[in-house]
């Protein structure tokens, strides 16, 4: 008796999460609906989209800036979306973000045949260019910016946004 019990304690302290470690962020699925379930998840609270794709030369350069931004505005809730228009390999996408800090962002990858369905839902008029960031606030107005996005536009987004609770 004594044995099995000293068995199972030692499975499930195998099992158990080292103590101080961080449950390791996952890549999650975008497909119909998941646009909606981002915008309640995040509702009253000052959110950055990102979307962006392996294959974007621009979000090469734009992802690590994104990640110190992220480092640095604790405040501010990071999405990010892997939304290339060619098939979209998981393991090429979680080694980028995690290469760009944003490994623990919320991550998502667009998992659906037909992206045209799920640019339509997020923006009826987004014809699929990447990079591309929409800047939610806490009173959930949306500011898109189409191609790199600038440091310096958003620290003046984030620092509104900062003001806007005081």
């Amino acid at each position: 008796m004594r044995r099995d019990l000293l068995a199972a304690i030692f499975f499930v302290a195998f099992l158990a999460p080292a103590p101080g470690s961080e449950t390791p962020s996952q890549l999650r699925p975008f497909v119909r609906g998941s646009w909606q379930e981002v915008l309640r998840a995040h509702a009253g609270r000052p959110t950055l989209v990102h979307f962006w794709g392996v294959t974007c030369g621009p979000c090469k350069v734009e992802l690590p800036l994104l990640g110190q931004f992220m480092k640095d505005h604790a405040g501010i809730d990071v999405v990010t979306i892997s939304a290339d228009l060619v098939p979209d390999l998981p393991g090429a996408t979680r080694s980028m973000l995690e290469k760009a800090g944003l490994w623990p962002a919320e991550n998502w990858i667009f998992n659906d045949g037909f992206v045209e369905r799920l640019r339509f839902e997020i923006d009826p008029s987004w014809q699929g260019d990447i990079p591309r960031t929409i800047l939610i606030s806490r009173e959930g107005s949306l500011t898109t910016i189409e191609g790199s996005v600038e440091i310096p536009e958003l620290e003046k987004w984030s620092a509104q946004q900062h003001a806007a609770t005081r």
